[in-house]
């Protein structure tokens, strides 16, 4: 459905090689200690300010309230499900200027939708699922933060086994709270066959960097599931940030990957996985699986969880250091 345009980007190799100007500006009204935030800043030095953020209602609504915006780009706010569709018709519009001779074609600018887990994995499915299949000159960054959280951090089909949230506390009959497994977006996207499809996580900006530079070079439809360690949902200090999201890589838990042509590589393999229970414990949303009285069953399921993942990856032959 799509085709290289240009070459690739060459790579970075450390964090020195990262762009040091801001596309993002302090000062947003966004939770101190977001994942998110702090995933799309990277992503947005990669884009730069030649670009238009088309916005699905969620926590980074709060990101540009009128009239003011962080952005050295443009702001489309939309409702949750129809980012997608409001891409297409941005899209659209850019090609047929430029098609006309109205918009010089080094005026052209990047479409960015930017989206949370709510809208991505429930609200838009059909609508993301179009855009893909259409084969839609986008990206799309989705700040997977597990919840509804601009809401009260409701249950989403991205809220993974075991989570507390407001709609679904823990009581006698559910005792690990959410008992529904998280939806695998990533090969839900990947079966669509998209130009370019990666998980990122902050804690590793010269692979997020990397994987964005990539799809520089690519026309189509470009994916990214960002890890957004969220402080307000999970119930932990903004300041334990970092550590959150690196130890949902070190366990295994967020496996940081990409696909190219319809091929999955692990772009970084935990060398030792740490037990998830490093992971779990100290987040607010999984302590009921430690007092008063610890839940080895549900603990024991989500570590073998993991365990089976990282193995079906190596015999599949996906994973490379």
């Amino acid at each position: 459905m799509s085709a290289p345009v240009t070459a690739e980007v060459a790579a970075i190799k450390n964090l020195k090689q990262i762009a040091r100007e801001e596309f993002i500006l302090p000062g947003t009204a966004v939770c101190g200690g977001c994942g998110g935030l702090e995933g799309l800043r990277l992503a947005a030095k990669v884009l730069g300010s030649k670009t238009v953020y088309i916005n699905a209602a969620g926590c980074f609504t709060l990101l540009a309230v009128y009239p003011y915006s962080p952005f050295k780009g443009s702001w489309l706010y939309t409702t949750m499900g129809g980012a997608a569709a409001a891409a297409q018709g941005v899209r659209d519009a850019l090609d047929v200027l430029m098609a006309r001779g109205k918009l010089p074609v080094e005026d052209d600018v990047q479409v960015v939708v930017v989206a949370g887990d709510g809208s991505t994995y429930d609200m838009a499915m059909a609508a993301n699922s179009g855009a893909i299949f259409r084969g839609l000159d986008f990206w799309y960054f989705c700040y997977d933060n597990e919840s509804y959280g601009n809401t009260g951090v409701q249950m989403s089909s991205a809220t993974p086994y075991g989570a507390r949230t407001t709609t679904t506390p823990v009581g006698s009959a559910a005792r690990a709270g959410t008992e529904h497994g998280k939806k695998d977006l990533f090969e839900i996207w990947r079966a669509h066959q998209p130009a370019y499809l990666a998980t990122v996580s902050p804690r590793y900006p010269v692979d997020l960097t990397n994987k964005f530079l990539k799809a520089k070079g690519l026309r189509g439809p470009k994916l990214f599931i960002a890890h957004a360690s969220c402080p307000t949902g999970w119930l932990f200090e903004p300041k334990r940030s970092a550590e959150v999201a690196k130890l949902a890589v070190q366990t295994g838990i967020f496996a940081l990957k990409e696909c190219v042509g319809g091929a999955v590589t692990h772009t970084h393999i935990p060398r030792r996985r740490k037990p998830v229970e490093e992971y779990l414990r100290g987040q607010g949303r999984y302590a009921h699986l430690f007092e008063p009285t610890r839940n080895d069953a549900a603990l024991r399921l989500i570590q073998e969880q993991v365990d089976r993942y990282w193995e079906a990856a190596a015999k599949a032959g996906a994973a490379s250091s």
